[in-house]
């Protein structure tokens, strides 16, 4: 391990690095969004499409990945995702600032291709723990980012002009490390990857998105002050990182897709603690499960589809789908479902889905095709 650690060390430190700046980024998404909404005089599910154009904008990269991602390295993902910053930052008007939140996701979805394969397979047999460790990182940052947003007085220009300047400095090092040395596995062949069972990236994604990206909003919908929002959107992500730091040291114990599962089934439940009880309480809680949807089912996914060069941007175009649809629908939904109603169809949807992934476990464990 000491061998393919300081073998691999330029990669694991830039893939951290910009992991981290990923975090704080989309935190800040869903800190700033009630403020991009009142300064432009904007509806719930107009202001919601801030999250959306993020995710249109990682599914372009993600496509392109696909197509031509041979030779992409991290300069080119940070130099999207320091220009997607600034043009938020400058806010020119609404519709700029959308191409500036689809820009940086580009460079976030690119970002996620590059490393998460490269890191997985670097490390051999501990790839599982690396990975989860690369995403874990990712909590840091997303911690980190509402409670320097409440410090700034609340400015998305002095946010996301630091993002700039966070991403523009990783650049640099990334320049003369070898993050972009390692290519991704595998060769390409005939490629039949299994389009049911992807939808448990759609749903699991989907959800991650949306209490990533709409729940500060759905907290002050539920009566809770906008600072106060913000700061448990920091301790959502508290409990994200704690899940995934965990994830270290147990990946080993537990079959990934099993873990999906699991996280899924207990999503249902704090969202039902948040509905009936205490929605500060059950969106806290969510943090955990939803830290363990995409590195559960991406290992899963990884080694049920192969190993070809096409299997990551398959995996996180599917998740993608989820996360540029749920957050404008469930979002439009909301309203309709009284002040909690945010939680309300996040319990119904992670229940189902928690369901229809117990039924696929054992389907699966019996060997018997999804």
């Amino acid at each position: 391990m000491k061998h393919l650690l300081r073998a691999n060390l330029g990669l694991l430190i830039a893939g951290a690095a910009t992991f981290v700046l990923m975090g704080a980024s989309q935190s800040l998404l869903g800190s700033a969004l009630p403020v991009f909404a009142e300064s432009f005089s904007l509806t719930r599910a107009q202001s919601g499409l801030l999250v959306s154009a993020f995710w249109i904008g990682c599914a372009a990269s993600v496509g392109f990945m696909y197509l031509r991602g041979q030779g992409i390295g991290p300069r080119h993902a940070l130099t999207l995702m320091a220009a997607g910053s600034g043009l938020m930052a400058v806010e020119p008007g609404w519709m700029l600032t959308l191409a500036g939140a689809a820009v940086f996701g580009a460079g976030y979805g690119m970002a996620t291709v590059v490393f998460n394969p490269r890191v997985l397979a670097a490390f051999g047999q501990h790839g599982t723990a690396m990975l989860s460790l690369l995403n874990a990182t990712f909590g840091i940052g997303a911690i980190a980012a509402p409670l320097i947003f409440v410090a700034l007085d609340q400015d998305p220009r002095l946010a996301f002009g630091a993002s700039a300047v966070a991403a523009l400095g990783i650049w640099l090092f990334a320049g003369t490390s070898k993050a972009g040395a390692a290519a991704a596995p595998g060769t390409r062949g005939p490629f039949r990857p299994p389009l049911a069972y992807l939808l448990f990236a759609v749903f699991g994604i989907g959800l991650e998105a949306s209490l990533g990206g709409l729940g500060p909003m759905a907290l002050i919908a539920s009566g809770i002050p906008q600072a106060h929002a913000a700061e448990l959107l920091s301790a959502f992500f508290v409990a994200f990182l704690g899940a995934r730091v965990a994830l270290i040291f147990t990946a080993h114990l537990i079959e990934p897709f099993r873990l999906y599962t699991g996280a899924m089934c207990c999503a249902a439940i704090f969202a039902a603690v948040a509905f009936v009880v205490s929605p500060a309480v059950g969106f806290v809680g969510l943090g955990a499960c939803a830290a363990l949807f995409f590195p559960g089912f991406y290992v899963a996914a990884s080694k049920r589809i192969g190993d070809d060069p096409r299997t990551a941007p398959t995996i996180i175009a599917a998740g993608l789908v989820g996360g540029i649809c749920a957050p404008p629908i469930l979002s439009a939904l909301m309203p309709f479902f009284g002040p909690r109603g945010f939680f309300l169809l996040v319990l119904v949807l992670a229940a189902a889905t928690g369901a229809a992934a117990l039924f696929a476990s054992r389907r699966q464990a019996s060997s018997t095709p999804v």
